[in-house]
């Protein structure tokens, strides 16, 4: 590209008289269309360009515009520079393809030595150069170049130019000022077309301004614009992009024709604001019309599948992609893991996984984060020692730091340290995750002088951290230091108070439980409150602790007496210890009644040998993991519940977390 970097072009600084233009003739075309074939890559020659007409451009431009359009920027240049040494006039239809191979090839000084032609040649007017022109000066330079260009010329009247000059503000970061161009060219009567209103839309995205974007959609509705379905896909996007999901579900509504594109962004704006119903709901609702969800659409719905209660949901959505033979790339492939590991099907996620042809960095990462949650820390540090062995994956700080995860679940000491070694820049996060491998495995000396070294005892992620292994180790002494300087560091959290009020009532200490309550109820705190549910026959059930409410509440409470009696009469020992449990009223509340356990009984009076599954908003405490480990060897039965913290897998005695959670 020797050529276009010159800034001292000798045909190009060379000033001559120019022949007066001519029309084009059938000679003329026929001779440019002959030429073609004879000036393939730099095979072009002084007998080629002999033949060219020298009174008319037509010919030059189609050998101009045939190069660009190849990518042979140099040609161009060399085709122009022979156009100029020959006497041949360029016009208006020259120059642009001209600008645009400056532009293509990153060459501001060719661009302006052009721009000095336009100028000296009388085109510098014509709308033609000077979209090109600002086109020209908007990739290579900035938004004050464009600027300056617009307001010197006639182009106030040419909606490529306001549209251009909003689209160099938008990517300079400056959505404001695109805006307000926008609202002067309705203002001057300039005409508005599509891609100026979806310009437009984007800077509302952009800025994330509800406000703006309303009005340009009304300035888009009186245009007559609406019906296009490329202006009201963009204003979709933008309405979700700006929280507005009620806006978008209107303007979708009102939509005459829609394509897969809008459904999908409707669909994506409900699951990314948790209205996983409704996007469940219009999803459904897209196939029966007849629109073919593609890959982007099923990526989109997925994520709404990724909850306990909508796992059945997921698998339909799982075997549609099979029965439609949907070519499923990795990034679909990704998602579908990524539901399978959240909505409790691990397996499935793992087989999902073992079937990809492809993987990249996401899918590790995914498969072994999910295996950590599952409480399969060592089969994550397996799949991490498999990738670096056998796959030319990079591993990356997040794949360190989902190694890292994996050994504080597996309680892989060691191995987890060198993990976070090869941690360049650790957040918070990190220092969290290395606080918890030290605690959980009882070494609380190493992990408080690790808080010290990194100066990181002002983090609550970090001490709550080191709060799982006090747990975890029945270490009440360094648990009562943590817990106040939970209450410290975060004074508005509730539950850090209950913790603290569930410590004093261990000892007895009612005073003490009194005198927290009244700071809870003086600070305006409210505390949170234990549910669980389950699904059953595509309905969500909802207990609360000691909840009455449900219609068989009588049938699930006679099933926990008899389990609890033949809990006891193997030698079963309720454990009542809620020192550091962050529920109060589950203190106070026959274990019986917890949520959880009301969830389990459910599940057992309506399902006669499937795996049982609950969600709890909260800590399941220690007296129902304990129980609900019992329950699951005698009744010879799966239980998984799922906290905030990781998927708890009851079998036969047994839980995946190993009692750390």
């Amino acid at each position: 590209m020797e050529a276009l970097s010159s800034p001292s072009s000798p045909f190009l600084l060379k000033t001559r008289e120019f022949l007066p233009m001519q029309c084009h003739s059938k000679r003329n075309i026929q001779c440019c269309r002959s030429l073609s074939p004879k000036v393939e890559g730099l095979g072009m020659t002084h007998q080629v360009f002999d033949e060219m007409p020298r009174r008319d451009t037509f010919p030059w431009n189609q050998l101009i515009g045939t190069h660009l359009s190849s990518g042979e920027l140099d040609q161009v240049v060399v085709v122009y520079e022979e156009m100029l040494m020959r006497g041949v006039r360029p016009d208006k239809h020259t120059l642009p393809r001209v600008l645009a191979a400056s532009r293509l090839s990153n060459s501001l000084v060719f661009g302006k030595q052009i721009h000095g032609h336009a100028v000296k040649l009388g085109h510098s007017s014509e709308d033609y150069v000077i979209t090109a022109l600002m086109e020209m000066y908007g990739h290579l330079d900035d938004a004050s170049t464009v600027k300056w260009l617009f307001d010197k010329s006639n182009a106030q009247k040419n909606p490529v130019s306001w549209t251009l000059l909003m689209d160099r503000y938008i990517r300079e970061q400056k959505p404001s000022l695109a805006i307000k161009l926008f609202y002067q060219m309705v203002h001057l009567g300039a005409e508005v077309d599509a891609v100026a209103v979806m310009t437009a839309v984007g800077a509302c995205a952009m800025l994330r301004s509800l406000q703006e974007g309303r009005k340009v959609h009304q300035i888009t509705s009186a245009s007559g614009l609406e019906s296009d379905v490329l202006v009201s896909n963009s204003l979709l996007k933008m309405y979700i992009n700006c929280d507005g999901v009620k806006d978008a579900r209107e303007a979708f509504d009102r939509m005459l024709l829609r394509d897969a594109i809008s459904w999908t962004e409707m669909v994506r704006g409900y699951v990314r604001k948790g209205g996983f119903n409704e996007g469940i709901k219009l999803f459904r609702k897209m196939v029966l019309e007849g629109i073919r969800p593609d890959a982007t659409a099923i990526s989109s719905i997925l994520p709404a599948c990724a909850r306990m209660t909508a796992r059945k949901q997921g698998k339909e959505i799982h075997g549609y992609l099979i029965r439609n033979q949907i070519e499923m790339n990795v990034t679909l492939q990704n998602a579908l893991m990524d539901m399978y590991v959240k909505s409790g099907f691990i397996e499935c996620a793992s087989k999902t996984f073992a079937g990809m042809m492809n993987k990249d960095a996401i899918s590790w990462t995914i498969m072994m984060h999910g295996y950590s949650l599952h409480g399969q820390g060592a089969r994550a540090v397996e799949l991490f020692h498999e990738m670096q062995n056998g796959h030319a994956t990079e591993v990356d700080q997040v794949l360190y730091a989902s190694a890292l995860h994996a050994c504080v679940t597996a309680n892989i000491v060691e191995e987890g340290r060198v993990y976070f070694s090869h941690i360049r820049a650790p957040e918070v996060r990190h220092f969290a995750l290395m606080v918890s491998l030290l605690a959980r495995a009882g070494h609380f000396t190493e992990a408080r002088a690790f808080i010290e070294e990194k100066q990181i005892a002002g983090h609550a992620e970090v001490q709550r951290a080191l709060l799982v292994g006090c747990r975890a180790h029945r270490d009440l002494k360094i648990g009562k230091q943590v817990i106040e300087q939970l209450c410290n560091l975060d004074p508005l959290d509730a539950g850090n108070y209950i913790m603290l009020s569930n410590w004093f009532a261990r000892s007895a200490k009612w005073d003490m439980v009194d005198r927290l309550r009244e700071t809870i109820r003086d600070m305006g705190l409210s505390p949170k409150k234990a549910y669980s549910w389950t699904e059953f026959r595509n309905k969500v059930h909802v207990f609360a602790t000691g909840d009455l409410s449900h219609p068989r509440s009588e049938r699930i409470y006679w099933e926990l007496q008899c389990l609890i009696k033949r809990l006891e009469e193997g030698g079963y020992c309720p454990d009542t210890d809620f020192s550091l449990h962050d529920v109060d009223e589950e203190r106070e509340c026959v274990p019986l009644r917890h949520s959880e356990m009301l969830a389990i009984s459910f599940g057992l009076i309506t399902t006669k040998s499937a795996t049982i599954r609950v969600t709890k908003n909260l800590n399941i405490c220690r007296n129902c993991h304990g129980m609900a480990k019992a329950i699951s060897k005698v009744v010879e039965r799966e239980i998984i519940v799922k906290d905030p913290n990781c998927f708890h897998h009851f079998k036969d005695g047994y839980c995946s977390c190993g009692d750390f959670w």
